[in-house]
């Protein structure tokens, strides 16, 4: 009897159930449930508020993206044939040995890249990244409107990886260039360029940091670091501000895998304006030399130099007839302010003295024995070339040929930023040195004294005679060891 009644006894029992949700779900026991009411409707207000946001984002992306372009690039290159099917036989290169076989016959192919450019001039310039037209054989680029043009490349510049390139048109839609150094961090930026080849995509973000340098990227580094979604073939794009204005070139990302990981970095606008200028004029970047050899303070440094705080930059050495000589710059002295700008550190020093135009004269303060003093120097232009120091010694060293280990030259070297010392450049046949030592071998210590860069080379090693030992520290394929050059 129970049985029979069990299906309806189930049944009553979800009814009662439903009765109870029902009851819950109504007002009737006091119970607001969100969602379930008209009080969850947007306000006026706020849609209002929402559809002005939306209107100026989509007004400043219709500004900004005609004046991006799409810049596709060739480049040629060889590599070897298909060799004989009797090549790799056991059988012929038992009786003809390893080298059995004729030469392999050179083939060329095209490889092609991806990459962004920015409009920076009505008669057909081009702002974009070094690496994005490096090598190129043939550049296409491509507008917003998809005309298609030949792209000519007037000047690069390695440095700072910038490179300017020119189309044959007028009356282009022309960017507006921004202040890069009134830039705060938080600031919402939107990233324009062509990543994977999808072209003009718009990404946005916010300004995660300013002044980044020692990335490993480039020379001269003082990156704007962007959450906003930067992929390979966003570089050489626009950075820009709320008011569309330029306020750097989308350069590189910080990635493990490959793609977006909310890093990216940016090259000021201000500093690429600097050496698009003097490539548009010259064909190459003119840079300022103050000549010093400068080192951030350290608070054992400022004890040792009774100095109040960590403001500024050390001068460890003075070059001969330098600027910084003729002007009075002594080693030690500490430098504060250049040009009235406040001095935070080596790497920005070394980029406001490379922004200057030569021969003009800037104000210097600095701290002599914790004094203040003032003085005026007139800046000249820096070789064009990376100093190189032939090894004209009468020592061990004789012939051997070194140059400054620079942060581009690491990352090329795959050579671990802790590593510093002078990147060997040549060795003569002659040399002493010729067994022992090997081209791109760093030498990081000479009779256990480091060495940073080859004044300090060329110092240590006026004070070796020809029948003197020479023990050096060398960092080689990932590990470091110790050599001695004999005389004997």
């Amino acid at each position: 009897m129970l049985l029979r009644k069990r299906p309806l006894i189930i049944a009553a029992v979800f009814a009662v159930f439903g009765i109870i949700v029902g009851l819950v779900m109504s007002s009737n026991f006091g119970f607001h449930v969100k969602g379930y009411t008209d009080d969850s409707k947007i306000t006026e207000k706020s849609v209002q508020l929402l559809s002005r946001t939306n209107q100026a984002m989509a007004e400043l992306v219709a500004v900004v993206k005609p004046s991006v372009v799409n810049i596709a690039s060739v480049r040629k290159v060889k590599s070897g044939g298909v060799p004989s099917p009797f090549t790799n036989d056991p059988f012929f290169r038992r009786f003809f040995g390893d080298n059995f076989g004729p030469p392999e016959k050179q083939k060329e192919f095209k490889k092609s890249g991806q990459g962004s450019g920015v409009i920076v001039d009505k008669e057909g310039y081009i702002l974009t990244n070094n690496h994005v037209v490096r090598g190129a054989d043939e550049i296409k680029v491509t507008l917003s409107d998809q005309r298609e043009f030949r792209g000519k490349v007037i000047g690069a510049d390695p440095k700072t990886d910038l490179a300017v390139i020119k189309i044959d048109s007028d009356n282009l839609p022309v960017i507006a260039m921004g202040d890069s150094d009134r830039l705060k961090v938080g600031e919402t930026v939107l990233a324009v360029g062509n990543p994977y080849g999808l072209s003009h995509t718009v990404t946005s973000g916010i300004v995660s940091a300013t002044g980044r340098a020692n990335v490993g990227i480039a020379d001269y580094e003082d990156f704007i670091q962007t959450d906003a979604p930067i992929n390979p073939g966003n570089s050489g794009g626009a950075l820009v501000n709320i008011k569309g204005e330029l306020i750097g070139i989308n350069t590189a990302i910080f990635s493990t895998t490959g793609g977006y990981q909310g890093i990216g970095f940016s090259i000021p606008s201000n500093m690429a304006k600097n050496v698009m200028e003097s490539l548009i004029a010259h064909g190459k970047v003119v840079r300022g030399w103050l000549g010093v050899t400068i080192q951030p303070l350290t608070q054992e440094l400022v004890r040792q130099f009774h100095l109040k705080d960590d403001k500024g930059v050390l001068v460890g050495d003075v070059n001969e007839e330098s600027p910084a000589q003729k002007a009075g710059i002594l080693r030690g002295d500490v430098i504060i302010e250049y040009d009235g700008r406040k001095v935070d550190g080596v790497v920005g020093l070394r980029n406001m003295v490379a922004g200057t135009v030569p021969e003009r004269e800037v104000r210097i303060q600095l701290l002599r024995d914790g004094k203040p003093q003032a003085v005026e120097v007139r800046i000249t232009e820096m070789s064009a070339e990376p100093q190189k120091l032939a090894g004209t010694f009468e020592n061990q060293l004789k012939g051997v040929v070194v140059r400054d280990l620079t942060p581009s030259m690491k990352k090329t070297l795959d050579i671990p930023n802790r590593i510093n010392g002078v990147l060997i450049a040549d060795i003569a046949d002659e040399s002493p040195a010729d067994d022992m030592l090997r081209k791109n071998d760093v030498i990081m210590e000479i009779n256990r004294t480091g060495i940073a860069d080859t004044r300090e080379y060329e110092r240590a090693l006026s004070k070796i005679r020809s029948d003197e030992n020479i023990l050096l520290l060398v960092f080689r394929q990932n590990s470091t060891f110790y050599v001695t050059l004999s005389s004997q």
